[in-house]
């Protein structure tokens, strides 16, 4: 497998992963992965009861990595969605676990780059 194929393989799957779960009865649920990996709510949002405000980076890059690692993973994306020329946009503008993720650079470049999802 290419770098360039494992790169995209990489940007699909946690694009996938931030695809929400089913949510149970009126509760929205953690997305399959994020739960087999044993984390739970206060590991992402550090509060007790969480809001429903985004959570922070921070807590994002606990786990996969900070900003740099990020553009570096996925340096063979064209465009690499982690190397915006708006700079350090927070992770929750596309990866959204309780919602559908969101293509960012689309919303300008509607039409400039195709993003294959999976």
């Amino acid at each position: 497998m290419t770098s360039v194929n494992r790169c995209l393989l990489l940007l699909c799957l946690s694009l996938f992963c931030s695809l929400p779960a089913h949510p149970q009865e009126g509760k929205t649920s953690l997305p399959a992965l994020h739960a087999k990996a044993g984390v739970h709510c206060y590991d992402c949002h550090q509060e007790e009861k969480p809001s429903k405000k985004a959570v922070a980076s921070d807590s994002c890059m606990t786990c996969h990595g900070d900003y740099p690692a990020m553009k570096v993973l996925t340096k063979d994306a064209k465009p690499n969605p982690h190397d915006s020329h708006l700079g350090e946009i927070p992770c929750t503008e596309c990866h959204r676990q309780h919602q559908a993720p969101v293509v960012k650079c689309l919303e300008c470049h509607q039409g400039k780059y195709k993003f294959k999802l999976k």
